[in-house]
C-alpha cells in the first residue's frame, strides 16, 4: 500500500499497538502526527484536556492544512466499580470517548477525499473480567461512536473500529496455553491491528464503513463451558 503524501493522526502513538501503527504508516510513505502523553516528536498532551487537543489539531492543521487518516488508539483503565472514583471513570471517557469525538468534530472540515477514521475498541466492548467498568465502558462507547460517526460523515469520511483481543506489546513469546486456547493458536502483535488499520484505510476497503471488526485469534466466537477443556470454575475464587 502507498500512502506517501497522506497525513495520518496517531493518538497514543508513542508505544504499544500505537507505535506499530505509527511505524507502518510510515513504511508506507505517510507522514504521521502523534499525540500522546509520553515525549514524542510531533506533539506531547493530555487527550482528557480539551484545550490539548485543540492545541493539537491546530498544529496539524497549520503544518499540513488537511488530514487524510485519525487513529484512535490512545486509551487507559482506572479500574472498576470498587477501585474507580468518578472522577477516574470521566477522565477514561474523556480519553477513549471524547477525546476521539472532538478531533473528529475539528478535523471534519478538513478531511481529504478518500479519508477515514479509525477507532481502536477492544474485545472487550462485548465480553468482561470483574473490575474492568472504566475501561470497559470506553471501549463499547468508541464502538458505537464509529457507527454513528460513519452515518454523520456518509460520503465523506469512512469510520470502522478494530476491536483487538490479547496483543502483546512485549515481544514476548507464548505457549502451551496461552497460545493453543486462541483458535488461531498464538497471541497476537502490535502487527495484527496496524495491517488492519492500513487496509482499512487503503482504497482495497473502499466498500466498509460502520463496520466493527474483531481481531481476537478467535477468541470471543470460542464457547467454553465448566470441565470443557479442563477449565473448571471455581465459584470460591470469583
Amino acid at each position: 500500500m502507498d500512502f506517501t503524501g497522506k497525513i495520518a493522526v496517531v493518538t497514543g502513538g508513542a508505544a504499544g499497538i500505537g507505535k506499530a501503527i505509527c511505524g507502518a504508516f510510515r513504511a508506507a510513505g505517510a507522514t504521521v502526527c502523534v499525540i500522546d502523553r509520553t515525549e514524542n516528536d510531533f506533539f506531547t498532551g493530555d487527550l482528557a484536556d480539551e484545550t490539548a487537543l485543540r492545541t493539537f489539531a491546530d498544529k496539524v492543521l497549520h503544518s499540513y492544512g488537511h488530514v487524510d487518516f485519525v487513529i484512535n488508539n490512545a486509551m487507559l483503565s482506572r479500574g472498576g466499580l470498587q477501585s474507580c472514583s468518578y472522577e477516574d471513570f470521566n477522565y477514561v471517557l474523556r480519553v477513549g470517548v471524547s477525546a476521539p469525538f472532538l478531533l473528529a468534530q475539528l478535523f471534519a472540515p478538513y478531511f481529504a477525499a478518500g479519508a477515514s477514521i479509525i477507532n481502536i475498541s477492544s474485545s472487550r466492548d462485548r465480553m468482561s473480567q470483574p473490575e474492568t467498568e472504566s475501561y470497559t465502558a470506553a471501549k463499547g462507547g468508541i464502538a458505537a461512536l464509529t457507527h454513528a460517526l460513519a452515518a454523520t460523515l456518509a460520503g465523506r469520511v469512512r469510520v470502522n473500529s478494530i476491536s483487538p483481543g490479547w496483543i502483546d506489546t512485549t515481544g514476548a513469546v507464548f505457549s502451551g496455553a496461552d497460545a493453543i486456547q486462541h483458535p488461531a493458536g498464538r497471541v497476537g502483535t502490535p502487527a495484527d491491528i496496524a495491517n488492519l488499520v492500513l487496509f482499512l484505510c487503503s482504497e482495497q476497503a473502499s466498500f466498509i464503513t460502520g463496520e466493527n471488526i474483531c481481531v481476537d485469534g478467535g477468541m470471543t466466537h470460542q464457547m467454553i463451558y465448566h470441565n470443557d477443556c479442563g477449565w473448571r470454575y471455581d465459584p470460591m475464587q470469583h
